[in-house]
């Protein structure tokens, strides 16, 4: 790590705020928890004293920040830890991901290749291999890296795709000597060479990493791999292949947070026109019975528009439940299972013509396609109209009566969960054992989480994270401010503020401070009074308000719980702007 000053570098040395610096930065733009923060700089064994020790350490950057001219307000001290604002001017990993999102959506091949290059240009030298903290370099320094894997992955494709294979030769050789267990270069580097007239060196690559899977992992290559020595073997002439879709990773804006180590759930295909990969279930589902056979049945009919619309609000669990309904009713196309995710991880809408090259386009038999996190009816129609006789599932906040309109199905809108599925979901997380023993606090904390999937899951995440904690004390923790606390510092998907304020920050200013003050009402109050129908409409497309009629327009508490925070911090921090 190191700070830029006009000409002069400063590389920091290994050291307590260095730790804190980097925890930070991991995190731009983003409330890192107090306790997160703890963990960085002292591990496992923070000693009584480190709160204050905490606050010296932040003194201590800001006065360096001040010294080479950076503003000492770029750490804000806020309720339950700190933030530090960052952008593409100021630190090399916000434009890296900045560069390489923008390349992503770029509609010309050469324009994404050469975006990319930028962003692989910031990379110096091994990440944070100035910081002393065991804990960022166990658990940060192998995520950095992988995203730099993928945009590599990604590059060498392009390269491959554009026909130039010995130019990519020297990057293709290092990262497979690199990562040899990284199958993905190695296919690269096999095809290359063998594209290039070096038979023999394109076998022996595929034999050294063969015989080096058996030994040490006790398996045999992938299909990708295997393929490529059979085409080889048999002299077949190898067509410069459409480069594969960037890899996605992250989960739709509103999907649920799955906990540490959970599955992620299914992937798109490698290559359009190859069978889906087979669909694990969620992790822990729990309720939604009645949704789950209704969407079964229209997605496996013989006859009919097999076409459901899953939408809601942010966090309420669209996407476990497309990826539920899909393991379930999988059987039933041999074609295979298509998850394309329709959102990036910053909420921005994937453009139609990318995610149309992720489609199937010679499925061997009847096939499900799962369009995960539709901005609108813009986005699925065009879709629909190539899935031709795929079954397909869309998820939304949106409910998309323009698609359903014109091609048939259904319209599943998601409710919060009934308390005893949110009981069974908390169980199925933590374990069913430690919240029997302590069952009442249990709905206590469910009923924290306005019985949302999403809050849920993070509140799972911090029982799990700490053994010792009762569900007791951890449900009157997150009660006393529910969206402020309902937060893990490592993922900003694991955030209730982060979602749910990427589904505002994204309404037009006038239906966002409609919603605000929607929050500002009493539970007990109409939220249509004093509103225009037009507005009301508008939040309830945007997943942000519950349709009324036949009854009155409703608010999940958990959304006016967090309308509220949005003013109260607002409001908050309005008086300590710097004059």
């Amino acid at each position: 790590m190191s700070i830029a000053h006009g000409p002069e570098t400063v590389v920091l040395k290994p050291s307590k705020p260095t730790s804190l610096l980097a925890a930070l930065l991991l995190h731009p733009n983003t409330v890192v928890s107090t306790a997160y923060l703890l963990r960085a700089v002292w591990d496992e064994e923070p000693p009584a004293t480190a709160r204050a020790a905490l606050q010296t350490c932040v003194l201590r950057l800001r006065r360096l920040f001040a010294e080479y001219g950076i503003s000492a307000t770029t750490i804000e001290a806020v309720p339950g830890g700190y933030r530090m604002r960052s952008d593409t001017g100021t630190l090399d990993l916000v434009r890296f991901r900045t560069l390489a999102a923008r390349a992503g959506a770029a509609a010309d091949p050469g324009e994404e290749l050469y975006g990319l290059r930028e962003a692989l240009s910031l990379w110096q030298g091994q990440p944070l291999a100035n910081v002393a903290s065991r804990m960022l370099q166990r658990d940060a320094v192998p995520a950095l890296e992988q995203e730099r894997l993928r945009v590599l992955e990604r590059v060498c494709d392009l390269e491959l795709a554009a026909g130039n294979c010995h130019q990519v030769l020297v990057d293709l050789y290092e990262s497979a000597r690199r990562h040899p267990v990284r199958e993905r270069f190695t296919e690269q580097l096999v095809e290359a060479l063998y594209r290039t007239g070096r038979q023999a060196e394109a076998l022996a690559e595929y034999r050294t990493v063969r015989d080096r899977l058996r030994d040490e992992l006790g398996i045999d290559p992938g299909p990708g791999l295997r393929r490529l020595e059979l085409a080889i073997l048999r002299a077949e002439e190898l067509a410069p292949a459409p480069p594969r879709p960037p890899a996605r990773t992250a989960a739709a804006a509103g999907a649920p947070a799955l906990p540490p180590g959970a599955s992620a759930g299914p992937t798109a295909p490698s290559r359009p026109g190859r069978p889906g990969r087979a669909v694990p279930p969620v992790p822990a589902f729990a309720g939604r019975e009645a949704d789950r056979g209704a969407m079964a049945a229209r997605l496996t009919a013989a006859r009919g528009p097999r076409l459901v619309v899953v939408s809601g609000a942010p966090g309420i669990g669209k996407s476990a439940l497309a990826r539920q309904t899909a393991h379930e009713v999988q059987e039933a196309f041999p074609g295979g299972v298509f998850t394309l995710r329709l959102a990036r991880p910053d909420g921005t809408a994937v453009a139609v013509e990318e995610a149309a090259r992720l489609l199937p386009d010679e499925a061997p038999g009847r096939c499900l396609i799962v369009l995960d996190g539709a901005a609108g009816a813009w986005q699925v129609l065009p879709l629909l109209a190539a899935a031709e006789d795929a079954a397909v599932l869309v998820t939304s906040r949106r409910q998309l009566a323009a698609v359903v309109a014109t091609h048939g199905g259904a319209v599943h809108r998601l409710d919060v969960l009934r308390p005893p599925e949110a009981y069974g979901l908390l169980a199925g997380l933590v374990g069913p054992e430690r919240i029997a023993t302590e069952p009442a606090a249990a709905r206590e904390l469910a009923c924290a989480c306005g019985h949302f999937p999403l809050a849920l899951r993070i509140a799972a995440g911090r029982l799990l994270t700490r053994p010792g904690l009762s569900v007791a004390d951890c449900a009157a923790w997150i009660a006393e401010d529910p969206p402020a606390r309902l937060a893990l510092a490592e993922d900003p998907g694991l955030s209730v503020p982060e979602v749910l304020g990427q589904a505002l920050d994204a309404l037009d200013p006038e239906l966002r401070e409609a919603f605000l003050r929607l929050g500002a009402a009493g539970a007990a109050a109409d939220p249509s009074a004093g509103e225009s129908e037009t507005v009301l409409e508008q939040l309830v497309e945007a997943g942000l308000l519950e349709d009324g009629p036949p009854g009155p327009y409703r608010l999940h508490d958990l959304l006016r719980s967090y309308a509220r925070w949005r003013v109260r911090t607002r409001e908050t921090a309005a008086p300590a702007a710097p004059r």
